[in-house]
């Protein structure tokens, strides 16, 4: 199955737009599915999430690469409506994102009735120029304060991330080769060996244990 993803992932991604690489193949799968158990917080600072990348063998530039991935996408407003409304408890926005897409936010996420479904939740583009297509247009758009979610606009701020940001803005082959390269690299990052988990038979079940 993780062949299966993987695989699938890299023609999305040459489909949108985006560059072809070639990736192994031969995985073994897991024994435990968990989607959320290794994704960083949407509001955590550019530092804790650069820590975590190094914990699994990723280094400043996949960090930056990877989250280019917000190219294509969308967030519910929950994920990001505090820094419209009410910014760490100020009772403004956030002082960092255009006021223009403050306003285009705040219509969008004030005008919404609460619910606990996701699905019920309005929603917008994470790249707000080019939506569907897998390029650099992430980046530029943050370095206009154009960053939907808090550690979006936070790569072009902070000094560890924001000198990448701008190589990327201005170079859309040098994040289109770092992406096919830091694809690859994620795609390696625990793989199983040897008796370790199992070769899934059934993609949406593990295997029987008999």
């Amino acid at each position: 199955m993780l062949d299966i993803v993987t695989l699938a992932t890299r023609d999305a991604v040459a489909l949108a737009g985006g560059p072809t690489y070639t990736i192994p193949t031969g995985r073994r799968d897991g024994l435990v599915s968990n989607s959320s158990v290794d994704l960083p917080g949407p509001s955590q600072p550019v530092s804790e999430i650069l820590r975590f990348f190094r914990t699994i063998g990723l280094n400043k530039i996949d960090m930056v690469t990877l989250l280019g991935a917000h190219t294509v996408g969308v967030a519910h407003c929950s994920f990001f409506q505090s820094r419209v409304l009410d910014f760490r408890g100020t009772g403004r926005p956030d002082p960092t994102m255009d006021p223009k897409l403050v306003k285009k936010l705040f219509r969008l996420c004030n005008t919404s009735k609460p619910s606990t479904t996701l699905n019920n939740v309005p929603k917008t583009f994470l790249d707000q120029n080019t939506s569907f297509i897998v390029d650099n247009q992430y980046y530029n758009q943050i370095l206009k304060k154009k960053g939907i979610l808090k550690i979006d606009q936070e790569l072009a701020l902070d000094k560890l991330s924001a000198p990448i940001v701008a190589r990327f803005a201005n170079n859309g082959n040098a994040f289109r080769k770092s992406f096919a390269k830091s694809m690859v690299k994620m795609g390696n990052i625990n793989v199983l060996v040897g008796d370790d988990g199992e070769i899934r038979k059934n993609c949406r079940v593990f295997n029987n244990p008999n």
